[in-house]
């Protein structure tokens, strides 16, 4: 494998010093951009798009060619892992994720299968791979899963939902039978991730989208728990260097401490928390990623500039931020706008660094 370019992603995570904030975008690799809708149509179908590794490389590569971006993330779904578990995932043209089978009870439950990550999911090893190869050391490669509360929640809901009636009823009915789904799901996400970083991912974020969506104490069995378990079964060192683990759960700011507790070596924040006051929280026990309001994309462009000013004054001097969205950037964001930001971190953010700390190692 190639040495890295640069490496201040990994860095930041690390809480090593940086030269600038390092930045990369969640969604950084979708459909704001034109050269990604030209892929999906070539590919037929988002499954299509996700399962072809050259052309699941062709489309994670897409925004590095037009943004300084400091890091790829795979383009792959979170729901990969059901879909290989037999539940038959596909994508209804503005309906979002269907499962052809739902997960209804116990027995649904115990009839799960923990799949193969390399036989089952080889497709997206494969992306991997072929992505990792293709950067050729520009920038590090991101690998990631759904946590196991979220993946529950898609399965038992049978695709999305606004209130999660099915998974809370089954979850305050039935706690054991939700245990058992989640633990099925923590060890296919724990050798998931494994397999991605053997593939050659070099960090890994966990996505708890829907972790936020509890009340504290169910927060903690249900979802932090598992996330907690999948991390203390991660290699955490491969290739000669250390494999950072981001946790976001969206709208998790309340239980930021339990979270900066779980193991991770980076916790993202939503737009609703200050990284300030977050930091001011967890003091150096963490980094943190994030945050800025996806929207604040559709204002013009100094408007935007101003908000990377404030979120990074905010932070304040020293390493341990990397600057990302507080949730994924959205389709109708114009590129040019994604461009201001991109280059605002970066532009911004030197003054709140070492000028001599080194960018990139070997």
């Amino acid at each position: 494998m190639s040495e890295l370019k640069n490496d201040r992603f990994l860095r930041a995570l690390m809480r090593q010093p940086v030269d600038v904030t390092p930045v990369w975008m969640m969604r950084q690799a979708g459909r704001y951009l034109p050269e990604y809708r030209a892929s999906r149509a070539r590919a037929g179908d988002f499954m299509g798009l996700c399962m072809n590794p050259e052309m699941a490389c062709e489309v994670t590569l897409q925004p590095l060619e037009r943004y300084p971006l400091d890091a790829a993330i795979l383009f792959s779904d979170i729901l990969t892992i059901p879909d290989a578990m037999g539940l038959g995932l596909h994508f209804e043209t503005g309906e979002g994720p269907k499962f052809r089978k739902r997960i209804d009870t116990l027995a649904d439950i115990e009839a799960l299968p923990i799949p193969d990550a390399r036989k089952d999911l080889g497709y997206v090893m494969d992306a991997v791979s072929t992505i990792r190869r293709e950067l050729n050391g520009r920038v590090p490669l991101i690998g990631f899963s759904g946590s196991p509360w979220t993946l529950a929640t898609y399965m038992v809901e049978g695709g999305s939902s606004k209130d999660f009636r099915k998974i809370k009823a089954m979850m305050y009915d039935q706690p054991e039978a939700v245990h058992l789904l989640l633990d099925k799901l923590a060890q296919s996400v724990t050798s998931y991730l494994n397999e991605q970083i053997k593939s050659g991912a070099q960090a890994v974020q966990i996505f708890d989208t829907w972790g936020g969506n509890l009340s504290a104490d169910a927060y903690q069995q249900f979802s932090l728990a598992y996330m907690r378990k999948i991390i203390s079964g991660l290699i955490r060192e491969h290739d000669g260097r250390r494999v950072p683990v981001i946790v976001f759960t969206k709208n998790g700011g309340l239980w930021l401490e339990s979270i900066a507790d779980c193991g991770a070596d980076g916790v993202g924040l939503d737009w609703t928390m200050d990284i300030g006051v977050a930091r001011s929280r967890v003091g150096s026990k963490v980094a943190l990623q994030g945050n800025m309001d996806p929207t604040v994309l559709y204002a013009n462009p100094q408007a935007i500039r101003n908000e990377v000013e404030r979120i990074l004054a905010s932070y304040g001097k020293g390493a341990g931020h990397v600057f990302n969205l507080g949730h994924g950037i959205t389709p109708e964001v114009d590129p040019v706008h994604a461009g201001v930001f991109i280059e605002a971190v970066h532009e911004f953010s030197a003054k709140y660094h070492d000028p001599n700390a080194v960018v990139a190692q070997g």
